[in-house]
């Protein structure tokens, strides 16, 4: 199975990705774990969760509550939570409440420079022993090489890797993943093991072709749900 741990839906603000149609585009990309993590929202993953289970699909799919966070030195992802964590608090603060719900930390596309809202440099390291999981595939990187450089301090640090579609379109999701043994993942152990056992890929688009492309998405999805 493929997983992708950074997926947008309806619930961010800039995203029109209707949490109904997601478990249909898991299924039909292979993506059957991935994890939603909406800006400053934590609701999405809980409603998909309760979606996935109306449509019998429970026995394959899996879906992980999580929240994109943003703290007041740029952006981390909070994955397993329970509820919603505030923006606007430290990284340090953020980390701290991620870990008193159980939850992992994720540092997401923290090494491009022209990512608006990437965690601080000075940040990172200041928190870098708390850190649980590395994004080391973005798809929405401005160059490719910055998920290199991911890679590289992860394995200096010997963290567990992952692949992030950013997906803010219904197709985007899936377009970055680990591809790794099928398991139904329920904890931060199933998916610690889960990357212990997979291999990371994705494929990369610049990011001003990904925003038209994201454009012309919502404008046809926009035109295909218009009353008749």
């Amino acid at each position: 199975m493929r997983v992708d741990l950074h997926v947008h839906t309806e619930v961010s603000h800039d995203c029109r990705t209707r949490l109904r149609d997601i478990p249909a585009q898991m299924l039909r990309s292979g993506t059957l774990t991935i994890a939603v993590t909406d800006h400053d929202q934590h609701r999405g993953g809980p409603e998909l969760r309760a979606i996935v289970e109306d449509q019998g699909l429970a026995d394959q799919l899996s879906v992980i509550p999580g929240e994109e966070i943003t703290t007041r030195e740029g952006e981390l992802i909070g994955l397993f939570l329970q509820a919603g964590i505030p923006p606007g608090l430290t990284p340090e603060e953020t980390v701290s409440e991620i870990k008193a719900q159980g939850g992992l930390v994720l540092l997401q596309h923290g090494f491009d420079p022209l990512k608006r809202y990437r965690l601080r440099p000075e940040a990172t390291q200041r928190i870098a022993e708390q850190i649980d999981v590395v994004e080391t595939f973005n798809s929405r990187l401005s160059r490719h090489r910055w998920n290199r450089a991911a890679a590289d301090w992860a394995q200096e640090r010997g963290l567990p890797m992952c692949a992030g579609s950013d997906a803010h379109t219904l197709r985007d999701i899936g377009e970055a993943w680990v591809e790794t043994p099928f398991r139904l993942i329920r904890s931060p152990d199933d998916l610690q093991q889960a990357l212990a056992e997979g291999t990371v890929a994705g494929r990369w688009t610049h990011p001003l072709y990904a925003y038209g492309r994201k454009q012309w998405r919502t404008f046809r999805g926009r035109i295909s749900h218009r009353p008749s």
